[in-house]
C-alpha cells in the first residue's frame, strides 16, 4: 500500500464521488421551480481502511447515496389543510353563487318585490274603484310571483349543475387514485431492489395533494415506500398497487347523484375537498333555502287567500282566490306562484260589497307587517333567509382566512425543508468543482509521476 497505482485507485473513485455529487446538485438546481420536488443530499463516507503491518491507510471517499429531504408528518398536515382549504373554497363558491340570487342592492330578490306588492293594497285603499290603480295590484303581484319563481328556478339550476360537478369531481378522484396505485407499485418495486425511488416518491406527493384538494384522504404507511389510501370515513381508495373506483348514481327520492364505493353510499359521509364543498351546498344549503321559500311564497300565497276571500270585489261579490293556492305541504309554492286572477274588477277590496268600501284593502294591506310565516312578518322571514346566507359565507369565509394562513406556513416549513435553494445549490456546485479539479489534478501528477518512473535509467 501506499503506491502510485493506490493513489490513482483512491483519486479516480473521488472523481466518481464528486462527479456523482456534481450530477445531484445539478438536478436540484434544474428542479428548483418543479412542484413537489424534494431537494437531495449526497452522503459521503470514508471507504474502508486497510491495514499494513502497523500502519494504516485510507482508501478513499464513497458517494453512498442520494437522499431526498422530506417530512412525511409535514405533508400529511399540508394535504389534511388542503383538503379542508378545498371545501371552504367549493362552499363559498357555491354560496356566492345562492347570495346572489337574493342581491337586493344588484336589483334581484323578493325585498322590493314584497314591499311594492303590500304598498299597492294600501295605495288601492285611497281610491278602491280606480282601474288603475287595481292594475298597480295586479302588476305588483305579477312581479312578486315572478320573483319567487325565478329566485326558485335559479337555486333548482345550481343545484342541478351541481350535480354535474360532484360527477365531475368523482371522474378526477379516480383519475388521480389510478395515477397514486401505480406510482405506488413503481416505489415498492424500487424500494425493495434497493433502488433511489425519490423521483417517483415526489410525483406521488404531487398526486396525494391534488387529490387532498378534491376529497379528504387518510394516508397510512404500508412498507416498502407504499400507501393505502382511505377516504375520511375509511372507504378503500388506493391499496398498494390497486385503485378502487367511486361512482355515482341517482337517488330515487331527491334526484341527486349520490357518491359511492365499492356498492356503498357514502355521500353523507364526505366532509373533505371540493366534493365535501360541493355536497355540502347541494345535499344541504340549497335544499334548505328553496324550502324556505317555499315557505315564504306559501304563507304570502295563503294568508293574502284568506284575506281576499273575507272581502267583496267592485261588483259586490265575495272574494276570491288572489294567488293559485299552493299545496298542503308547501313545497313547490315558490315555484308554482301565480297570481289567480286577471280581471282587476275581482280585486276584493271592499269590506261590506259597496265600490267605495276600502276596509278588506286596508286589511292585505296590513298582512305586510302581521306574523303569519313561522311568527315573523314576511319581510322578516325573508330577512331571515338573507342573514342566514350572508352569515354562512361570512364565517366560511373567516374560516377559510384561518385555513390558508396555516397552510401558507406548512408550506413556507416545507420549502425551507425541502426546497431548492439556488444559493446553497450554486455554493455546493463550486465545492464539488473544486474536488474534482482538485482529483483531477492529482491524477495528472500520479500520470507524470508514473512515467518518469518508466523511464528511469533509460539515458
Amino acid at each position: 500500500m501506499g503506491s502510485l497505482t493506490a493513489s490513482l485507485s483512491i483519486v479516480l473513485q473521488s472523481l466518481d464521488a464528486d462527479e456523482g455529487a456534481i450530477d445531484v446538485t445539478t438536478n436540484n438546481i434544474a428542479n428548483a421551480n418543479t412542484p413537489g420536488y424534494a431537494r437531495q443530499v449526497v452522503n459521503l463516507a470514508d471507504s474502508a481502511p486497510v491495514q499494513y503491518g502497523g500502519l494504516t491507510f485510507g482508501t478513499g471517499v464513497t458517494l453512498q447515496q442520494a437522499t431526498s429531504v422530506r417530512d412525511g408528518v409535514l405533508q400529511l398536515r399540508i394535504n389534511q389543510e388542503t383538503a379542508q382549504s378545498g371545501q371552504l373554497d367549493a362552499f363559498l363558491g357555491e354560496m356566492n353563487q345562492i347570495q346572489a340570487v337574493f342581491n337586493e342592492t344588484g336589483g334581484v330578490g323578493l325585498q322590493q318585490p314584497l314591499s311594492a306588492f303590500y304598498a299597492s293594497f294600501q295605495q288601492l285603499s285611497t281610491d278602491p274603484s280606480d282601474s288603475s290603480l287595481r292594475v298597480g295590484v295586479l302588476s305588483a303581484a305579477q312581479n312578486l310571483a315572478e320573483a319567487f319563481n325565478q329566485a326558485s328556478a335559479a337555486l333548482t339550476t345550481q343545484q342541478s349543475n351541481l350535480n354535474l360537478s360532484v360527477q365531475q369531481s368523482v371522474s378526477q378522484i379516480n383519475e388521480l387514485t389510478s395515477q397514486v396505485a401505480q406510482l405506488n407499485g413503481t416505489i415498492s418495486g424500487m424500494t425493495a431492489a434497493g433502488e433511489d425511488a425519490s423521483a417517483f416518491v415526489n410525483q406521488r406527493d404531487v398526486a396525494l395533494q391534488n387529490l387532498s384538494t378534491v376529497i379528504g384522504v387518510n394516508v397510512v404507511q404500508a412498507g416498502n415506500g407504499s400507501y393505502t389510501i382511505t377516504t375520511g370515513n375509511g372507504a378503500a381508495l388506493v391499496v398498494g398497487n390497486q385503485s378502487f373506483a367511486l361512482t355515482t348514481q341517482t337517488n330515487a327520492s331527491t334526484g341527486v347523484q349520490d357518491v359511492y364505493s365499492q356498492g356503498q353510499d357514502i355521500t353523507s359521509a364526505i366532509t373533505g375537498g371540493q366534493l365535501g364543498g360541493q355536497i355540502q351546498v347541494r345535499d344541504q344549503q340549497i335544499p334548505s333555502a328553496l324550502n324556505q321559500l317555499d315557505t315564504l311564497a306559501a304563507g304570502v300565497a295563503n294568508s293574502v287567500n284568506t284575506q281576499s276571500q273575507a272581502g267583496y270585489d267592485l261588483n259586490g261579490n265575495p272574494g276570491v282566490n288572489f294567488f293559485t293556492p299552493p299545496s298542503a305541504s308547501g313545497a313547490g309554492a315558490a315555484a308554482a306562484l301565480q297570481v289567480a286572477i286577471s280581471d282587476p274588477s275581482l280585486i276584493a277590496a271592499s269590506s261590506d260589497g259597496t265600490p267605495g268600501s276600502n276596509g278588506n284593502a286596508n286589511a292585505l294591506a296590513a298582512l305586510a307587517n302581521q306574523p303569519s310565516i313561522g311568527g315573523l312578518a314576511p319581510a322578516a322571514y325573508y330577512s331571515g333567509l338573507v342573514f342566514q346566507i350572508g352569515d354562512s359565507i361570512s364565517n366560511a369565509t373567516a374560516e377559510q382566512t384561518s385555513v390558508s394562513q396555516v397552510l401558507t406556513q406548512l408550506q413556507n416549513q416545507r420549502g425551507a425543508l425541502s426546497g431548492v435553494s439556488l444559493d446553497e445549490e450554486a455554493a455546493n456546485l463550486t465545492k464539488f468543482q473544486q474536488a474534482y479539479d482538485a482529483s483531477a489534478k492529482v491524477v495528472t501528477t500520479i500520470a507524470d509521476l508514473m512515467d518518469e518512473a518508466i523511464n528511469l535509467g533509460q539515458d
